[in-house]
Formats: C-alpha cells, sequence, structure tokens
C-alpha cells in the first residue's frame, strides 16, 4: 500500500487506525493534498496517538504493579533473586519483540515500579529491604535542582570574575569602569545565595548510609576547608565592636 493511500472520507478527516500498519509518510506523498486535508491529517494523527500513549502508559503501569505482585509472592521486594530475575525474564521473552524495544520498554517499566514500591511500602520497610526512600521520579526532581544550582553556580562564578574590579592604576578607589563596583557587589551576594543552595542539597541519609568511611573523611576535610574560608570571610561582614 502507498503511504498516500490513506483513507479520505468525504467530510475531508482522515481515517487513521492504529491497529493497521501505518506507512511512514514522505513529503511527496502529500504534494496533492489541500492545506485543509493537511489539518485535518495531522489532527487524526495526533488524537490517535494522544489514545495510543494513554493506553500504552497504563498497560506499563499495570506491568509495573505485576511485578511488584510478583516480588511479595516471592518475598523479594528488591527483584534481586535468580528465581524472580528468571520468571521476568521469561515473562518478556513471551511476548516475542525485538531485543531494543524489550529494553525500551523493561526501562519504562522500572520507572514505574519504583514508584508503585513507594506508594505501597512505609520509609522503616524501604529501609529493612535496603531499598532507597525517594522513587526514580523523586530522585530525577533532585537532580533537576542539584543540575540547576551547579548551572546558577557556574553563572555566578563567572559574573564575580567578570564584574570585581581589578587593581587600578588610577587614584586608589576610582573604579576602572563605572558602575562596576556596584554590579560586583550583587554578583557576590548571588554567589553566596548559590553556594547557600548547593550546601542545601547535600543529602544526610546518603552521607550517613552511602558514604565509606573515607569518603565521609574526604567530605569532612572539604566541610573544614570552607569554614576557614567562611570564617575569614566573616571577619570582613561583622561590624567593628
Amino acid at each position: 500500500m502507498s503511504s498516500s493511500d490513506l483513507a479520505r472520507p468525504a467530510t475531508g478527516e482522515i481515517a487513521v487506525d492504529a491497529h493497521d500498519a501505518l506507512p511512514t509518510l514522505e513529503l511527496e506523498d502529500l504534494a496533492g493534498e489541500s492545506e485543509q486535508a493537511l489539518v485535518a491529517r495531522g489532527a487524526a494523527y495526533a488524537r490517535e496517538y494522544a489514545k495510543i500513549q494513554g493506553k500504552a502508559t497504563a498497560l506499563l503501569k499495570n506491568l509495573a504493579v505485576t511485578q511488584v505482585a510478583i516480588r511479595i509472592k516471592m518475598n523479594d521486594m528488591r527483584g534481586t533473586s535468580h528465581e524472580y530475575r528468571t520468571v521476568v525474564a521469561e515473562m518478556y521473552r513471551s511476548m516475542g519483540l525485538p531485543q531494543d524495544r524489550t529494553e525500551t520498554m523493561q526501562a519504562s517499566v522500572r520507572w514505574h515500579v519504583s514508584n508503585v514500591l513507594r506508594r505501597h511500602m512505609t520509609p522503616r520497610e524501604l529501609e529493612a529491604h535496603n531499598l532507597q526512600p525517594t522513587s526514580a521520579l523523586e530522585r530525577l526532581q533532585d537532580n533537576r535542582k542539584v543540575n540547576s544550582a551547579i548551572i546558577r553556580a557556574a553563572r555566578a562564578t563567572t559574573a564575580v570574575e567578570e564584574s570585581t574590579p581589578k587593581p587600578a592604576k588610577r587614584a586608589l578607589g576610582e573604579p576602572a569602569v563605572p558602575g562596576q563596583p556596584v554590579k560586583a557587589t550583587a554578583d557576590h551576594l548571588r554567589l553566596v545565595d548559590v553556594a547557600s543552595d548547593i550546601l542545601g542539597k547535600l543529602d544526610r541519609n546518603v552521607i550517613k548510609k552511602h558514604m565509606t568511611d573515607g569518603q565521609r573523611a574526604k567530605l569532612d576535610k572539604e566541610l573544614a576547608a570552607m569554614e576557614k574560608k567562611i570564617a575569614a570571610l566573616r571577619k570582613l561582614t561583622r561590624k567593628p565592636r
């Protein structure tokens, strides 16, 4: 079937059935269609895509719930036992899908499994099974916040470096560029705000439970060095007594 042979009812709408094998269109296939027909075709594709996506998401969530139910039956909430992995692997093999599509589906299901576990288990139960207290969605949101903070820090650092007045050869205290000290002051305050935000991203649970003794020692050394730098800066900010 040619990709231009899609049904065109008298109404001008394009009939699209996702259960049929849809051809991939080329621009030449649509060269003879009017603007109205093209709009109708696009709307039909969009509606069908929305329906398929909604069904696909529901099926993936149901598959995730099913896998969690299997974990409960096997008393293996982490899903790491040989028995569980064998059963689930066979379940996916029985679908007869290409390997790349199976791996894509499994990645999506793992996302939903993570969320299902954390909806139905208490923080104490998660800890007992050595599972992270946050879901994949929450970790993604945290990662985005951390990445955003790092980007803000990089921008603020660059701004401070560019706006900080360099020692002028002219009279002492005369700014090299008019208005530069004002911008430098604002950039310094912004940098401190970003630094505080980044420190706030450090997670107590990660430090306490997931770091090795050597990693905690390194972190402690870095924090101690930061304390010294902060103490030196605070000497400049405190009012003289």
